[in-house]
Order: C-alpha cells, then structure tokens, then sequence
C-alpha cells in the first residue's frame, strides 16, 4: 500500500480528523497535485481554521499558481491564528512568508 493511499484510507476512517486531512493535502502537495492539496487544505481550514500548520502550505499553493493576493490574506490569516494558539514558531515562519511575497510583488 502506497503512502498516499493509506492516508486516504485513514481519512476515510476519521474524515473530521484534523491531521488526517492536513496529511492528505500535504501528500497531494508532495505529488505535485497542487489542485487536489488545494481542496483538502480548504476543507481543513473550513472545519478545523485553528489547525495553524495548514495557512503556511495554503499560502506557498497560492505562490505557485501566481495568485500573490490571494496567498498575503491567507498568511496573514495564519499568522493570526498562530498568535493565537501562541506559536511563536509557525508565527515566524509566516511572518517570513509574508515578507517574502511582499518583497517579491515590490520586484514587479
């Protein structure tokens, strides 16, 4: 059994499980599905918007399809929720990400 088809299979098993639907997306991210990891990370935020992991690979998805705006807000949206849940971690690493597409949009 592939990796992928066995976090599906968790999935299945647990569909509500908040790491359950960030593996999934982020296996799809790994393969290059970015559409597939896309649509699972979306349904992660919807369900579960305090699962902070989640804002930081949203946002590089956003990056890749060129869509700039789209990935500030969600990055920004991350670095509110890890401010939240108090991780001065995944704060920064946000935090960098959001410089890094401002710096790349002043480029333009």
């Amino acid at each position: 059994m592939d990796r992928l088809t066995q976090l599906l299979d968790f999935l299945s098993k647990a569909p509500q499980d908040p790491f359950n639907l960030y593996s999934v997306a982020y296996e799809y991210m790994q393969m290059g599905e970015i559409a597939k990891a896309e649509s699972y990370f979306l349904k992660l935020r919807e369900l579960h918007p305090d699962y902070v992991g989640l804002y930081y690979h949203l946002g590089k998805i956003y990056i890749q399809k060129s869509n700039y705006e789209e990935a500030l807000k969600v990055l920004e949206e991350g670095k509110v929720m890890a401010k939240k849940a108090k991780d001065r971690h995944a704060e920064g690493e946000l935090d960098r990400a959001i410089r890094q597409v401002k710096d790349e949009l002043e480029d333009w």
